[in-house]
């Protein structure tokens, strides 16, 4: 199984407990974004813990992407690291995501109004496109000062990221608000997204149903059944749209069929076009627009 390690607490706990709980059967990669004069020695810090348990550990380099920096980090970092995975014939990633993490995850989604699909939060497991290795959350059920002790007690070095600190990201400002609300309980909160996760689960099952025995792809287009259930009918929609080449987003679709589509029998959106007809619905490109 591959570790990410970056080098913070949590990773670094992580760390000690595969070293300890399965001895000989772990690699770690660390990834250098080259965001901070820092990250050189956060990957040191790594290399050697690693080469003190005698674990294989390989320093990964990303450069990021323009546009939102923590999206375009975090999505060159997983790239990365699968790769990795991959060349290393790894069965598994594993990332260091806790109770907290999930915690402010739920909570920043919900305040966004977001659906059920993002409500589930972090997944324990995931496969993302173009791999079939899953990057699996073993630590979801530690609280942050659990893995802190783990940390204490193994005497396992670890640095820590001034960004952490920084106010101007969302979730930076959402952990110091659970913080200072003793009342919330991250683990219930893990619990919950972990139901939900599982509904969620359930309304893709459905959705796949409908969409192997009801769906039908012609020349540049695609009908889909109009279901009993809202949510069903969206998730078909997004289906055919991502099938002709569209990016759509589920939660928008549901808006949309609440909206315009319930009023007008027909509506675009991110190039697609969406109709009524009958008891169906009829998926195609925006044909391009005259100019001339």
């Amino acid at each position: 199984m591959g570790l990410a390690v970056s080098g913070g607490p949590d990773s670094m706990a992580m760390l000690a407990l595969a070293a300890a709980t399965r001895p000989g059967e772990i690699e770690v990669a660390t990834v250098n974004h080259g965001l901070r004069p820092e990250a050189a020695d956060e990957c040191a810090l790594v290399l050697a813990a690693c080469e003190a348990r005698d674990i294989s550990c390989t320093v990964l380099t990303v450069e990021v992407g323009a546009g939102n920096l923590q999206t375009e980090a975090r999505e060159g970092r997983y790239r990365a690291l699968l790769a990795w995975a991959s060349d290393r014939g790894l069965q598994a990633v594993a990332t260091a995501h806790h109770a907290d993490d999930q915690a402010e995850t739920v909570l920043m989604r919900l305040m966004r109004g977001s659906g059920l699909q993002g409500l589930a939060g972090i997944r324990p497991q995931v496969v993302f496109e173009n791999t079939d290795i899953p990057v699996i959350r073993p630590l979801l059920g530690f609280r942050r000062d659990e893995l802190r002790e783990v940390i204490a007690e193994t005497g396992m070095p670890f640095a820590s990221d001034p960004s952490n600190e920084d106010e101007s990201f969302d979730r930076v400002r959402m952990r110091k608000a659970i913080a200072d609300a003793d009342w919330l309980d991250p683990v219930a909160i893990t619990r919950s997204a972990g139901h939900l996760s599982e509904a969620e689960s359930t309304l893709e099952a459905l959705a796949d149903q409908f969409w192997r025995k009801r769906s039908d792809a012609g020349e540049g287009e695609v009908t889909v059944p109009m279901t009993d259930f809202n949510d069903s009918n969206a998730r078909l929609i997004v289906r055919a749209a991502t099938s002709l080449g569209a990016s759509v987003r589920l939660g928008d679709v549901i808006a949309l069929l609440g909206n315009e589509m319930a009023q007008r029998g027909k509506a675009n959106i991110a190039g697609v076009l969406i109709e009524q007809v009958g008891q169906t619905y009829r998926i195609r490109r925006e044909p391009p627009r005259n100019t001339g």
